[in-house]
C-alpha cells in the first residue's frame, strides 16, 4: 500500500531528515521518502498503514500534509513564490528605507539629540512592521515546531530577528546605545533574498517533471453510447475511447481506434519531428495530436501510462541519500543545539567580564545571526536539484540523488552489444549477391515468422505473398512444401549445412537445391564510435559483453573503437565479470537493455539503461535516457562530475564561512548587520554556485 502527501514548509534538509524519520518511525511504515523538490512525500507500508495518521504525524511534526494532488501541487508552488516575493520586496524597502536614516543619524554630524531621537523611532516605525511581515516564512514555520516541542533552523532565524528588534526598541526607549533596525530588516531581506533565489532554482530544475505530474490531472472527452463527455483523465479505464483533437496531448495510452493521424512524440523518443501512426498503432501518453483528429481506445489507467512511469523515475531521484546528503542531514540535526549553546555562552561569558547586559544580549544575537546554517542546508539539495533539473532537460531521467554520486566516481564502463552499441535491428548485407527469384522464394517463408532475422529478409525482399502451409518448428527455422520437395529457411542444421561460424545469418534450401546463404549484420548507432572516444579522453577503461558470436562482435567493437571485448557472455558471466572487477577496486558503470543485462545492472556501482530498454532493466537501472540515442551519457557524466566539484566546493565555502564568522561574533568583533549580510551572503554564495549547473538559455 502506497500513500502520496504534499508536505508545506519543508526546505532544507534538516526538515527532509526530520519528516522521514518521524513518518517513517508510523505503525505500518515501511518507508518514507520525501522530495524537496516536488514536495511529495511517497510512503510504502502494509495494510496497516494509515493515511490519516501520517498527516496527523506532519502536523505534530510542525508541517502541513494534504493528500498530493498533481494541479494542486502546482498551484501551491505558484502561491508560495507571490508569497515569498511579496516578503521579499517589503524587506527590501524597509532596508532602503531604515539604512538611509542610519547612515543619517550616525553620518549627521552634532545632530541634536532630539532629532536623532526622533530618526530612531522614524527607523523603528518602518523597520519593525516591515520585518515582522517580511519575517512571517521564519516565524510560521518556527511557531508551528515550536507548537510541537520541537526545532527547527527558522527558531534561531526567528529568534535573531526578535531579539534584534527588541533591543533596538529598548535602547531607542533608553535614548541611547547602538541600535540595529537596519540589521533585522536587512536579515530579513537577505535570508529571503536566498530562500526566493532557492525557489527559483528548484522551480526552473524542476518545472517540465512537474508538469508531467500535471497531465495526469486534465480533462479528456470520453465517447459513451455515441455521445462525448468530460471527465477527468483519472476517471479513464481501459477499454474506453477518448477523442484527441489536433493539439492535444494523450494522458493515457491507448490505441488508434478508427483511423490514423500525425503525432508529435517528442517527449516519448525525444524526436521532434512528427511521425504519421496507422489506425491500430500503438500511442503512449504524452504523444501531441499535430494530424486529424484520432479516436484513442485506452489500453491503461493513468497512474500506468508512460506519463506517469517518466514522472515516478523523476520523483524517485531528487533526494537520494548520497553521502553529502548523510553529513548535510546530520549537521541540520545538530545545529539548533550547537547555536543555543554557543549563543548562551556568549551571553554568559560577556556579562561575567562584567559587560552590561546590551552588550553581552547584542554578541548574542549576532552569534546566532551568523550561525545560521543556511549555506550548509542549501549546500547539497542546491546542486542535486540544477544537476537533475539540467540532466531531465537533456533526456536523462536520474532516478536517485546518489546515482550522481556514483556516477561521477566511475572509471570503468561496461557495455551490451546488441540494442546497446547497436539498433537491435539486423539487415540483410548480402542482398544484392541473392538471385531475385530466390529472395522471394525465402521471403515467403520469411513473411510467416516474427523472428528478427525473418523480419529482416522479408522487410529486405519488400511487400509480397506468405507461401501456403508454412510450419515454424522453434529454434530451428521455417518450412512448406513445394513443387521441387520442401523448401526450409532456418539455421545451418535445419538447411543440412555442415556448419556456420556467422551467427547472424539464415540459410534457405529449395529441395535438393544447393543452399543459399543470408548474412545479416546489426547496425552500430551512429553515435557510438564519438561517444566511446570521449569517454576514453575522460579517462574511462571502456569494455563490451555480449552473449553473441565472435565475428559479429568483433565486427561491432572494432566499428565502435572498444579493444577489449567478450563474446557468447551469458547474463551469468556478466554478472560475474562486474563482481570481479568491483573486487579489483573499480567503479563500473554498465549500460544494458535487455532482460539478461538487470542482473549486472544491479551489480554495477551505477548503472544505465537506453529508452528502449526492457521495463526491468529501466527499473534496474539508476538512470534512463529518453529515446534511443546514447549521446546524453557523456552529458551525465560531465554534468555528475562538476555536481560534485560544486558540492565539495560548497561545503568548504559553507566550513570557511563559520569557521571565520563564529570566533569573531563571539569576541565582539562583528555587529548584528555585517552578521546579517556575512551569512545570507554566504547562502546566496551556494546557491550562485549550484546554479553554474544550470544552463539559463531558452529551451
Amino acid at each position: 500500500m502506497t500513500f502520496d502527501a504534499l508536505v508545506k514548509g519543508a526546505h532544507c534538509a534538516g526538515c527532509l531528515a526530520k519528516i522521514e524519520r518521524g513518518v517513517g518511525a508510523l505503525p505500518g511504515v515501511a518507508s518514507a521518502r520525501l522530495n524537496l523538490s516536488t514536495g511529495k512525500l511517497a510512503v510504502v507500508g502494509g495494510t496497516g498503514l494509515k493515511p490519516d495518521g501520517v498527516l496527523q504525524r506532519l502536523h505534530d511534526l510542525g508541517y502541513e500534509g494534504v493528500p498530493f494532488e498533481a494541479g494542486a501541487s502546482l498551484d501551491e508552488d505558484a502561491r508560495e513564490g507571490r508569497f515569498l516575493l511579496h516578503c521579499l520586496v517589503v524587506a527590501a524597502f524597509g532596508t532602503v528605507f531604515t539604512m538611509g536614516l542610519t547612515d543619517a543619524i550616525w553620518y549627521g554630524g552634532d545632530m541634536d539629540v532630539g532629532l536623532r531621537r526622533l530618526f530612531f523611532w522614524l527607523a523603528a516605525t518602518v523597520s519593525v512592521p516591515a520585518t515582522l511581515y517580511s519575517g512571517q516564512p521564519f516565524f510560521l514555520s518556527a511557531w508551528k515546531v515550536l507548537k510541537q516541542r520541537r526545532t527547527n533552523m527558522d527558531v534561531p532565524i526567528s529568534l535573531a530577528l526578535v531579539l534584534s528588534l527588541g533591543l533596538s526598541v529598548w535602547q531607542t526607549a533608553e535614548g541611547g546605545g547602538h541600535v540595529y533596525f537596519d540589521a533585522a530588516v536587512m536579515l530579513s531581506f537577505l535570508l529571503l533574498a536566498g530562500r526566493y533565489l532557492d525557489f527559483l532554482l528548484r522551480n526552473k530544475a524542476r518545472g517540465a517533471a512537474r508538469h508531467l505530474l500535471a497531465m495526469q490531472s486534465v480533462l479528456v472527452r470520453r465517447q459513451a453510447g455515441g455521445e462525448l463527455e468530460t471527465v477527468a483523465a483519472a476517471d479513464v479505464n481501459p477499454g474506453d475511447r477518448i477523442l484527441l483533437t489536433s493539439g492535444e496531448r494523450s494522458p493515457v495510452d491507448g490505441v488508434l481506434e478508427d483511423r490514423g493521424t500525425e503525432l508529435d512524440l517528442s517527449l516519448v523518443t525525444g524526436e521532434s519531428v512528427p511521425v504519421v501512426r496507422a489506425a491500430g498503432a500503438a500511442v503512449n501518453a504524452g504523444s501531441i495530436v499535430t494530424g486529424a483528429p484520432a479516436l484513442l481506445r485506452v489500453t491503461a489507467r493513468v497512474e500506468n501510462s508512460l506519463v506517469a512511469d517518466l514522472a515516478r523515475l523523476l520523483e524517485a531521484g531528487r533526494q537520494g541519500k548520497s553521502l553529502y546528503v548523510t553529513l548535510a542531514d546530520r549537521a541540520a540535526r545538530a545545529y539548533v543545539p550547537f547555536v543555543a549553546a554557543t549563543a548562551l555562552a556568549v551571553l554568559a561569558g560577556w556579562l561575567w567580564t562584567g559587560s552590561g547586559f546590551a552588550h553581552a544580549l547584542t554578541n548574542a544575537v549576532t552569534v546566532l545571526i551568523v550561525t545560521c546554517p543556511c549555506a550548509l542546508g542549501l549546500a547539497v539539495p542546491a546542486v542535486q536539484v540544477a544537476a537533475t533539473g539540467r540532466l531531465f532537460r537533456d533526456g536523462i531521467f536520474v532516478k536517485s540523488g546518489d546515482a550522481l554520486e556514483r556516477l561521477a566516481e566511475i572509471d570503468h564502463a561496461v557495455f551490451d552489444k546488441t540494442g546497446t552499441l547497436t539498433l537491435g535491428k539486423p539487415v540483410l548485407e548480402n542482398c544484392d549477391a541473392i538471385a531475385p527469384a530466390i529472395l522471394e522464394q525465402a521471403a515467403g517463408l520469411a513473411r510467416a515468422s516474427s523472428h528478427p532475422l525473418a523480419l529482416a529478409l522479408a522487410a529486405a525482399a519488400g511487400e509480397g505473398p506468405v507461401t501456403p502451409g508454412v510450419i515454424e518448428t522453434a529454434g530451428s527455422g521455417l518450412e512448406a512444401p513445394s513443387p521441387t520437395g520442401i523448401q526450409r529457411l532456418g539455421n545451418a542444421a535445419w538447411c543440412n549445412v555442415a556448419h556456420d561460424e556467422n551467427g547472424a545469418s539464415l540459410w534457405f534450401r529449395d529441395g535438393s537445391a544447393a543452399p543459399v546463404h543470408f548474412i545479416f549484420r546489426d547496425q552500430i548507432r551512429p553515435e557510438i564510435r564519438q561517444m566511446v572516444a570521449d569517454l576514453h579522453r575522460r579517462g574511462i577503461v571502456v569494455e563490451m559483453l555480449t552473449g553473441d558470436r565472435s565475428i559479429p562482435a568483433g565486427e561491432i567493437a572494432g566499428q565502435a573503437g572498444i579493444p577489449l571485448w567478450c563474446a557468447t557472455v551469458g547474463p551469468k558471466e556478466k554478472a560475474d565479470r562486474l563482481r570481479a572487477l568491483a573486487a579489483r577496486g573499480q567503479r563500473v558503470l554498465m549500460v544494458g537493455d535487455g532482460i539478461n543485462d538487470a542482473a549486472a545492472l544491479a551489480l554495477a556501482h551505477v548503472s544505465i539503461a537506453p529508452g528502449t530498454a526492457t521495463d526491468i532493466s529501466q527499473r534496474t537501472a539508476d538512470m534512463v535516457l529518453r529515446g534511443s540515442t546514447l549521446s546524453p551519457l557523456v552529458e551525465a557524466l560531465d554534468v555528475a562530475r562538476k555536481a560534485r566539484r560544486l558540492v565539495v566546493q560548497n561545503f568548504i565555502l559553507a566550513g570557511l564561512y563559520n569557521a571565520a564568522a563564529i570566533p569573531l561574533a563571539a569576541l565582539g568583533l562583528v555587529t548584528p548587520l555585517v552578521a546579517a549580510a556575512a551569512m545570507a551572503s554566504s547562502s546566496l554564495l551556494v546557491t550562485l554556485n549550484a546554479l553554474r549547473l544550470v544552463p539559463w538559455r531558452a529551451p
